[in-house]
């Protein structure tokens, strides 16, 4: 299975320091590694961190469109396993939304491997899965619950998102941006959306790694109770934004969540280097 694997790498980052983890990215529900690209990418890998970010197959630029429904929640951890296992060193994964759910089935059978150094759950979902959620939208937000369910089915649609838009970013995106992120939407599998629900949740807490759960105040998909649900099922504090909708890595204000990320970077495993 071909993976589109994106790519971004310090200049002047010194080459024999190997106290310093590269960063792997993984994406949400309808997104690809393009939504790390915009801002998140190049934004670490000046700060000295070797990135990378990819699109989990039939995402992106990934193989594997034509079959996406026939896709398990466990095919996207291979994907995540394959690009990690190629790496030169133990990554930190970064999983956002679905790519959080992602990110701890990884780890449920690989955290005391010694092949992974850390993990940060942004906007994740939840261990539980995702029933509560949808239940809590499709009472409170119908009118989001109803437009995800037309790009489920249509596969992508660059109009009339103006719903899925103000969900994604507390502050809207220029009309320009708002067309070009729209036009990047695609469909998701239903058999990782059934696992994800219930079928597949992740059986265990991680806690023999690093970890690190973020989340936004504004989240309409992943509301602030979920992210503090997350945060207590693997036994850590949450770390809330305010003022970010579920997009973290691209809302307006997405550099205090990249700055908090790199705190959390350097406190843990850079240790005097700061």
């Amino acid at each position: 299975m071909k993976l589109e694997v994106l790519r971004a790498m310090p200049r002047d980052r010194d080459t024999g320091d190997r106290t310093r983890p590269p960063l792997l990215f993984v994406h949400g529900a309808f997104a690809g590694a393009w939504c790390w690209a915009e801002f998140f990418l190049p934004w670490f890998a000046a700060r000295g961190w070797d990135c990378r970010a990819l699109s989990l197959r039939g995402h992106g630029d990934s193989e594997g469109v034509e079959r996406l429904d026939s896709f398990r929640l466990r095919d996207y951890a291979e994907d995540v396993t394959t690009v990690l296992d190629g790496m030169d060193a133990p990554p930190v994964l970064i999983g956002h939304s679905m790519g959080g759910m992602v990110v701890q089935k990884v780890l449920e059978d690989r955290e005391t491997t010694g092949d992974v150094a850390g993990a940060v759950l942004m906007a994740s979902v939840p261990p539980r899965g995702l029933l509560d959620g949808a239940m809590v939208m499709a009472s409170q937000q119908p009118n989001l619950f109803w437009m995800i369910l037309q790009i489920q089915t249509t596969g992508r649609s660059a109009r009339g998102l103006r719903p899925v838009e103000d969900a994604l970013f507390h502050t809207p995106p220029t009309p320009e941006d708002g067309a070009r992120y729209a036009a990047l939407l695609q469909g998701e599998s239903l058999s990782v959306i059934n696992d994800m629900t219930w079928a597949d949740v992740p059986r265990r807490p991680l806690r023999a790694l690093p970890l690190l759960v973020m989340g936004a105040e504004e989240d309409a998909f992943v509301p602030p109770s979920q992210v503090r649900a997350t945060a207590a099922h693997h036994g850590v504090e949450p770390h809330l934004f305010p003022n970010i909708g579920h997009a973290m890595m691209m809302d307006l204000g997405w550099e205090s969540v990249a700055e908090a990320l790199q705190e959390w970077l350097v406190t843990t495993y850079m240790h005097d280097d700061k």
